[in-house]
């Protein structure tokens, strides 16, 4: 029987991963590990999301327990600080968590005897994008410290790899779409919000900013296909871009998009703003070569609508929802004020397991600092 651990699987992603996975692996044991801190932000759903695992785990992926991975076969490293506005926040942890803890969870992994490690990298790493569509090739620029941990990881991670652990980082678009713990600091997940409590979406440019995104179910399907991929498509270790063009958009586009869905809403733009240098363009081709049969089911409009559904479900009316429990970065900062995580991170009540060693920064780490 097939044991899949999935880190960080009680975010805005994992439920939609976790589902995905029961479905096609229904006789796997499917295994969470999580922080919790947002393990409260649910939204709508019918039945809580870690009911489908076998076994959810609670705990600091920087202290995850080489004994979790024994008799393991893949492992679905989603845990992350997830955004650049906590990034900006907490960057050193941001760094802690995202890369450090990463290459420590791979190094277990390949220790014990797992087969396939796939990771949630990120398409952010291209960072100001210029013309071209950006290819796997093409140079890298992270211009946070989010983008900067996904570079680091994967540079750290190429090494690690070998023909009996093979090593998918998928360099996900933007995610976006309906989820059991939704997510509102996300641009179209904002804009469709924005559009439902006020009749308004509020561009903070001037809406020339390309973004490419991919629906959270189309990324559990490039999930599934990384946990089987076989060493000769693609190789031991692939980085590859995961989405389609069809899904690049300038912001305005998406704004006019759900102003066309969602009668009566107002698009404001700030042609007066800074340029926003996050603007790039991806090409997706090599996922199309290597996964055909994994290949984004959603499209724009119906991710508009299911998420116009969902919140009107929620009787979401509030105006004020970026102080609200669904901004990621928000919740963070009430926990911090509550007292109830350290400067860290970390819970403030004791856990059973042993911090692990502080390890110091490699050298990819320390040219990007």
């Amino acid at each position: 029987m097939q044991r899949i651990l999935i880190t960080g699987n009680m975010g805005y992603v994992g439920p939609g991963v976790v589902r995905h996975l029961r479905q096609q692996f229904p006789q796997a044991e499917l295994i969470g590990y999580d922080m919790a801190y947002f393990a409260h932000c649910l939204t709508g759903g019918q039945r809580l999301p870690e009911a489908r695992l076998d076994c959810q785990h609670f705990g600091d992926v920087r202290q995850l327990p080489a004994a979790l991975l024994q008799g393991v076969d893949a492992v679905v490293h989603l845990a992350a600080i997830s955004n650049d506005p906590m990034g900006q926040t907490y960057e050193e942890v941001t760094l802690e968590i995202n890369h450090r803890a990463g290459i420590r969870l791979a190094r277990l992994a390949r220790e014990a005897g797992v087969k396939a490690f796939v990771f949630a990298s990120s398409c952010s790493m291209y960072g100001a994008g210029g013309e071209g569509a950006k290819t796997e090739d093409s140079a890298l620029n992270p211009l946070t410290a989010y983008a900067r941990s996904k570079v680091l990881s994967e540079q750290d991670l190429a090494p690690l790899a070998d023909d009996s652990f093979r090593i998918t980082c998928l360099r996900f678009a933007t995610a976006c779409g309906w989820s059991d713990r939704l997510r509102l600091d996300l641009v179209v997940n904002d804009f469709v919000a924005g559009a439902v409590a006020t009749g308004r979406i509020s561009i903070l440019s001037d809406g020339s900013p390309w973004r490419p995104l991919i629906h959270v179910q189309d990324m559990a399907r490039a999930i599934e296909w990384a946990i089987g991929r076989p060493a000769d498509c693609g190789g031991a270790f692939l980085a590859i871009n995961a989405g389609s063009e069809q899904w690049n958009y300038q912001v305005r586009e998406l704004a006019a998009a759900i102003a066309h869905i969602i009668p009566g809403t107002e698009v404001e733009l700030n042609p007066s703003a800074p340029p926003d240098k996050r603007s790039y363009r991806v090409d997706f081709s090599l996922f199309r070569q290597l996964a055909p049969h994994h290949q984004p089911r959603r499209t724009l409009a119906d991710t508009i609508t299911e998420l116009h559904a969902g919140l009107l479900s929620m009787n979401f009316r509030d105006p004020e929802f970026r102080s609200s429990q669904l901004m990621r970065l928000r919740v963070l900062t009430a926990l911090r004020d509550t007292g109830q995580l350290d400067a860290r991170l970390g819970w403030h009540e004791p856990r059973p397991a042993a911090a692990a060693p502080e390890p110091a920064p490699s050298p990819t780490e320390m040219a990007l600092s």
